[in-house]
């Protein structure tokens, strides 16, 4: 015989589980994201191509994120090392002199 005075019927009874959604609609819905800036990158990525570069870069002078970009994690990557080479010999700035 069943016991109608637990615990467990008691917070059933009170409406503990109303309002949660249950089946499909349980899972929360990813946002799909889409990219701010549609960069079309060239076959290969030169480090000497500063206005390509330039385009992966903020007015401070950091990488800007994929999401943003649009890019693949490979061409990220691609694009960082091409940055990283052209301001190790000079060719683009480290950093922004707009800092106080």
């Amino acid at each position: 015989m069943k016991r109608s005075n637990s615990r467990e019927d008691k917070g059933r009874e009170k409406g503990a589980d109303k309002g949660k959604a249950k089946g499909k609609d349980a899972r929360p819905r990813r946002v799909l994201r889409t990219p701010r800036i549609q960069i079309d990158l060239p076959e290969f990525i030169d480090y000497k191509d500063i206005a390509l570069l330039k385009k992966f870069l903020t007015d401070r002078g950091k990488l800007m994120p994929r999401r943003f970009t649009g890019v693949s994690a490979r061409n990220q990557r691609l694009v960082s090392l091409a940055i990283k080479r052209s301001r190790y010999l000079g060719l683009l700035s480290s950093g922004s002199a707009k800092r106080k």
